[in-house]
């Protein structure tokens, strides 16, 4: 046995470490879904004095999101690492102290400061989700229908996270104001840091060192490249956009249908519903098959309940379609995770995780500007339009399956 091999704490069994790693990633996902509401908060201040609070809001929420694009950075950080238990950690503790100190410092230093935690806070963002993500496979049994549960419980994860970080930011705010909800997020994150440091370390062997990690460009050639994860990351891409654009249509839709604004967050809220009610299934009934047909198919469901949702006649229909479109999102992740655990290379997971998730929070933030900069073409020619995107990836994907088995 190696001196390195000696050195290394035993693996703790996946049914002891899973519940800590889920407890980790639904406290990380919940402050990263929640920051950018705290700071649109945040900029309503009085104190804070901006002239157009919600544009300040906007910019300050783009610093979070937009440094998503270097994902594959951080991912090839963390490949080079023999661990990388420390590194998440340490990128875990830095966004909690730029997200606080941004909180803190807004309206009481010059606007650049803040914002510039906050980018230091979006970059390492990608840490908190595909990062953590790409620790999941080894923490479960090595049998097909161990890993998807385990897939499904983290998209549980994610559901939980977008539907109770915002809801936190809320009560936060409310309570003691949007400062401390942000301060209230970064001490989330310190502990989903502490507990990803008691997580077992990675298996020998999985991964690259200090000296050999491999390049950035090895991950880029396995998710761009010819094969099915390219298949996979590009229908997963397009039908970010339309979920990206889905809380800003379904206000227009309610507006559209008569009602107020206040049940178009109702909509908003249905999806992520239907979203955490999927999961669970998903979780309970892990999904079977192979990745890529199953991501290309839910990709496919989804557009279906997407132009559902675009054709309802009234607002308790709009619900009902609103909940499936949600529902339908569920299964689409559990899939793309199985994708990338059986598709992406030992040498280059966590940028393979990293950068796809990268790419869908991108591709997500684009989709909230369209749906923002088209609005006036109306929320049903919208919804419409992003069904028929996605499902024509989904066809497409198909297609260049066919023509490589062909």
């Amino acid at each position: 046995m190696s001196r390195t091999a000696e050195m290394l704490p035993p693996v703790v069994p996946a049914r002891r470490a899973l519940p800590r790693y889920l407890v980790a990633a639904t406290l990380a996902r919940g402050a990263d879904a929640g920051a950018a509401v705290g700071v649109v908060l945040l900029a309503t201040l009085p104190a804070v004095g901006a002239a157009r609070p919600a544009l300040l809001g906007g910019l300050l929420a783009t610093c979070l999101t937009a440094p998503h694009l270097l994902g594959p950075v951080l991912g090839r950080w963390l490949d080079r690492a023999p661990d990388g238990r420390g590194r998440l950690a340490v990128g875990f503790a830095t966004y909690a102290a730029a997200v606080a100190a941004a909180g803190l410092l807004l309206g009481r230093v010059p606007v650049g400061v803040p914002a510039a935690l906050l980018i230091v806070a979006g970059i390492c963002g990608p840490l908190l989700t595909g990062g953590l993500s790409s620790r999941l496979a080894a923490l479960l049994d090595p049998d097909e229908r161990a890993q998807r549960r385990g897939q499904g419980w983290d998209a549980v994860t994610y559901g939980i996270g977008a539907s109770a970080g915002p809801a936190v930011v809320a009560t936060l705010a409310a309570l003691l104001g949007p400062r401390m909800s942000l301060v209230g997020l970064a001490a989330a994150t310190v502990l989903a840091a502490a507990l990803v440091g008691t997580l077992p370390p990675r298996a020998p062997g999985r991964g690259g060192s200090a000296r050999t990690g491999p390049p950035a460009r090895g991950a880029l050639r396995a998710v761009l490249g010819s094969g099915p994860l390219r298949r996979v990351t590009a229908v997963t891409t397009v039908a970010a956009v339309t979920g990206g654009a889905i809380s800003v249509l379904a206000v227009a839709l309610a507006a559209d249908l008569g009602r107020q604004a206040v049940s178009g967050a109702l909509l908003a809220a249905v999806y992520g519903g239907g979203n955490l009610a999927a999961a669970l299934l998903v979780t309970a009934f892990p999904l079977t098959g192979v990745p890529e047909r199953l991501t290309v198919r839910w990709a496919a469901l989804g557009a279906v309940a997407v132009a559902l949702c675009a054709a309802v006649p009234g607002f308790p229909l709009a619900v009902a379609a609103f909940a499936l479109a949600g529902a339908a999102t569920a299964p689409l992740f559990a899939a793309t995770l199985a994708a990338r655990s059986a598709y992406a290379p030992d040498a280059v997971r966590a940028q393979v995780f990293v950068s796809t998730a990268a790419l869908k929070v991108a591709a997500a933030s684009l989709g909230t500007g369209l749906a923002g900069v088209l609005a006036p073409l109306g929320p049903r020619l919208l919804l419409g339009a992003g069904a028929s995107v996605t499902l024509a990836a989904a066809l497409a994907a198909v297609s260049a399956r066919q023509r490589r088995d062909g």
